[in-house]
């Protein structure tokens, strides 16, 4: 029976004094009952303006019939036709940007929860399922894919379905790529990023990790061992700081190596030896996702008040709308129309030895104002004289951008890269070196895991052409 309710099923959460104290995931999940009766929302359009909204092309209205239907195992047969990831997608791709936005029910209401069905349905899979998917018949070709994160993952899975023999190499000693370093347990539970690759591993993929292209092996060489195509996805670990006094100061840290310690590192784990701010006043500079993952993962190594340092109003807040919100909820404040100008430490210059020299006592910030649009239609920030201001923190975590490490193209010949450090691609994603592919933050800089996803699939249909002919 269709449900023409204007609202979405809620999607069930930890409460947010419980939540903000753990690592555990905030978001819970839909029962079978609210999945079938949210997929009855969907009015399953014929032009289907959801699908055009999704950068893997999954075919939203077909595995929803399925939901409806109860076939839980064929809605995500759908999907994984498109997706090599569907639970990491159903988790953090911003659905209210692209195929919710799309969707004909949120017109006059909300969108359907397209994402929530799309998480419901791997969760379900992951569960229940099981039979091992069936490898493809070898097709004779080798590939080398440069990095486990969401484009190399998603190339490698689209290759290995086509027959073709590929090795992802990853430079850490798990693979993921900012899946398992970048987003926190919380949002994303590494064991649903590992249960995905072992998908991917099942398939047919190898994965070689600890090997970093550049450095143990470079290109050229890998084309050496066979690989007839490289595609590079090694994503954007070059984290960007704002060049003010203070940034060299102890207890500043790019959100990058924040992260990392807290996600890959286990530092939130109580037993952990990863050393990491815990406790005290810490300030996040920025306002992606990637600072809603640093303030609340600081919350919850027991900082005692975390502050979002945004030079913008709330309106341009780029970090999806559920990332804020539960940031709001768990007591994260919110700085905007501000701008940091300097770090202040404390120093004792007449005691060189005190233990207290160089460390973080505190930010101080301006006041903004928005005046003319920028190049993107944003409009700039412009600061107000005289409204400096100083907020005492312990930790100041850097948020505010990455760029892709130039190792790989300082070791490759005939590899173009733009003024940003990303490597040039055309449409299909090839560079300018013959057989060598890329996608994702490797090219972009840092973007969302659903665009570097959709690279990957671009570049692994380019690849497949490409092979073809030769």
């Amino acid at each position: 029976m269709a449900n023409m309710s204007p609202k979405r099923n809620e999607m069930p959460t930890q409460a947010p004094y419980e939540r903000a104290s753990n690592f555990k995931e905030v978001a819970l999940g839909y029962t079978e009952d609210v999945a079938i009766d949210e997929a009855n929302r969907c009015l399953n359009c014929k032009n289907m303006p959801c699908v055009d909204g999704c950068p893997v092309k999954i075919h939203i209205p077909e595995f929803i019939s399925k939901i409806r239907e109860g076939d839980f195992e064929g809605a995500y047969q759908i999907i994984s036709k498109s997706s090599s990831l569907p639970a990491v997608c159903g988790r953090v791709c911003p659905q209210e940007t692209q195929c919710e936005s799309k969707c004909v029910r949120g017109i006059k209401g909300e969108s359907v929860g397209i994402g929530r069905l799309e998480r419901f349905v791997a969760d379900w899979h992951n569960t229940f399922a099981t039979s091992d998917p069936k490898k493809a018949e070898p097709n004779g070709h080798k590939v080398a894919v440069v990095g486990s994160g969401p484009s190399g993952l998603t190339c490698a899975g689209d290759l290995a379905k086509k027959g073709y023999a590929v090795t992802v190499f990853e430079a850490l000693h798990t693979p993921g790529g900012v899946l398992v370093y970048g987003i926190p347990e919380f949002r994303l539970p590494k064991s649903i990023v590992a249960k995905e690759v072992e998908t991917l591993r099942k398939l047919g993929v190898d994965i070689e990790t600890n090997v970093v292209i550049g450095k143990t092996l470079t290109v050229d060489e890998l084309f050496d061992m066979g690989c007839e195509a490289v595609f590079i996805g090694s994503g954007a670990g070059l984290p960007n700081f704002m060049s003010i006094p203070g940034e060299a100061l102890k207890g500043v840290y790019s959100a990058n190596e924040f992260l990392t310690r807290s996600n890959l590192m286990k530092a939130y784990k109580e037993n952990s030896d990863t050393p990491i701010m815990k406790g005290g006043r810490v300030a996040v500079v920025g306002g992606g996702n990637v600072a809603m993952d640093a303030a609340r993962s600081a919350l919850r190594l027991g900082a005692k008040k975390v502050y979002i340092i945004y030079r913008r109003s709330m309106s341009e807040l780029p970090a999806r709308r559920e990332e804020v919100e539960h940031a709001i909820e768990e007591g994260i404040e919110m700085q905007l129309l501000t701008n940091p100008v300097e770090i202040l430490g404390y120093n004792n210059p007449n005691d060189p030895r005190d233990s207290r020299n160089g460390f973080v006592t505190g930010i101080r910030c301006i006041k903004m104002e928005l005046g003319e649009p920028d190049e993107k239609g944003r409009r700039r920030p412009v600061e107000v004289e005289g409204s400096e201001f100083e907020i005492k923190v312990d930790t100041v975590i850097m948020s505010i951008g990455t760029s892709p490490n130039p190792l790989i193209k300082s070791t490759t010949e005939g590899l173009e890269v733009n003024s940003r450090g990303g490597i040039v691609v055309n449409e299909e994603g090839q560079t300018t070196r013959h057989g060598v592919y890329a996608g994702g933050d490797a090219v972009t800089g840092a973007a969302t895991v659903i665009s570097a996803m959709g690279a990957g699939k671009r570049a692994a249909q380019s690849i497949d052409e490409y092979l073809s002919k030769e």
